[in-house]
């Protein structure tokens, strides 16, 4: 099934035909807190949708309620699978989209900042946060897509997005004193936030990895800036991003702890529309949640299944560790051919992921999303002197609090038996079976 216009109506038909589960909440909850508590009880489980009393729109989370969740909207079976699809979108983007008209779509409903589907999630939270959505912005010949949070302040008279030194913080800085005109998109099919989640090199529109995804696009143009955007958004908000700069901050990040707080990018909210056509659920991403992970992360494990496969003869398995907010810790499985395809499928993992900080090579014979298997590993066939290796002083993540000036020790773990000695490491079983 298709979903070229790319909203969560669709797309909830979609992995809902292929099995996944919705959950409601039997009565509106409160923005602050309640919504967040509702989130987090079917966190990794269940797609949930809810409505909240301070909005008159539906709401939904956990789109990416799981792994499998995510693969079914891709039409994948399996990991290979998925991550090829991926791979294939970001390296064939399309460069064209099917036009229509915005007005067929959207209406006008404001452009007061209490209008902004912005919920409470934690206690230290610097204000309201929204969570889901994708900024798109042009400069000269180039479009960018790129997801940002927007922390509402408290007394409700202004927002603040956090922008990251890549595409759309570059946009921001070529505007000068005028601001960037942007188009802030709210609700739409996973697979577009998993494209903007990408990171692609400058002048790759994420907009035409979706299309590849989606099989088209079909996109409208805004009224007042012209830019592109799914015609399946639930909210579509143009703006003016910045030049004047304002708090923002604190926000629970990937490692489920608290981010700085921060001088960032004001948002000036010119008008809002919301979708006439599709029913318009505002996608909430519980930060530091598993859809908030698998977003972040997925493209990363495509990246590192990728690299591994061009350094070793064969990848059994690639995974992002939630313990490590998918981000900072992978478990990589290899058909290990050679004595040292553990350190270059290692050493290709931390290429492919410049945030990865650890990374544990084992054999095919354990199963990277069994911490135990992974533990046993470690215990039985690593020898410290040859099966470890630390990176002093690499560039790591900015999440990493134990990072100093953006620099972090990295550690390769080679967890594989030698070849040589493959009879003394014999998994047991019983009448065949583990």
């Amino acid at each position: 099934m298709r979903n070229i216009e790319a909203s969560v109506e669709n797309y909830l038909e979609i992995v809902q035909s292929r099995g996944a589960s919705i959950v409601s909440a039997a009565s509106p909850l409160d923005a602050r807190y309640e919504a967040a508590r509702f989130i987090k009880q079917y966190d990794g489980s269940s797609i949930v949708e809810y409505m909240v009393k301070e909005f008159n729109w539906p709401f939904i989370s956990n789109l990416i309620a799981n792994r499998e969740t995510l693969y079914r909207a891709l039409g994948a079976k399996d990991d290979r699978e998925a991550y090829t699809v991926l791979s294939k979108a970001s390296s064939s983007p399309q460069q064209k989209f099917e036009e229509r008209a915005f007005s067929k779509y959207f209406e006008h409903v404001g452009g007061e900042l209490s209008l902004l589907p912005a919920l409470r999630f934690y206690d230290r939270d610097g204000g309201r946060y929204i969570t889901s959505s994708v900024f798109i912005a042009c400069s000269e010949d180039v479009c960018n897509a790129s997801i940002h949070r927007i922390m509402v302040s408290d007394d409700g008279s202004y927002a603040a997005v956090r922008v990251v030194p890549r595409h759309l913080y570059r946009m921001l800085k070529k505007s000068g004193e005028k601001g960037l005109p942007v188009a802030v998109v709210i609700g739409v099919d996973p697979r577009v936030l998993l494209a903007a989640a990408t990171s692609p090199p400058y002048g790759v529109f994420e907009l035409g990895i979706a299309a590849s995804m989606l099989g088209g696009l079909a996109v409208c143009r805004t009224p007042r800036y012209n830019l592109p955007v799914p015609c399946g958004s639930s909210m579509v908000v143009e703006a003016r991003l910045g030049p004047d700069r304002a708090r923002e901050g604190p926000f629970v990040d990937l490692l489920q702890l608290y981010d700085d707080v921060r001088q960032e990018p004001v948002l000036h909210v010119e008008h809002i529309y919301v979708n006439k056509v599709y029913k318009p659920y505002m996608h909430v991403i519980l930060p530091g949640g598993y859809e908030h992970m698998m977003l972040m992360g997925f493209p990363r494990e495509a990246a590192i299944y990728e690299a591994v496969s061009r350094a070793v003869a064969g990848v059994s398995k690639v995974r992002l560790t939630p313990a490590g907010g998918m981000w900072l810790h992978a478990v990589v499985s290899i058909e290990k051919q050679h004595d040292g395809d553990g350190k270059s499928a290692g050493l290709a993992a931390l290429a492919a992921h410049p945030s990865l900080k650890h990374v544990v090579v084992v054999d095919s014979d354990i199963d990277p999303d069994d911490p135990r298997q992974v533990e046993w590993a470690i215990a039985t066939r690593l020898q410290a002197d040859r099966g470890l290796v630390v990176i002093p002083a690499a560039r790591g993540s900015t999440l990493d609090p134990s990072a100093q000036d953006g620099l972090t020790y990295k550690l390769l773990v080679d967890a594989t038996m030698p070849i040589r000695d493959r009879d003394k490491y014999v998994k047991p079983t019983i009448g065949g079976q583990g």
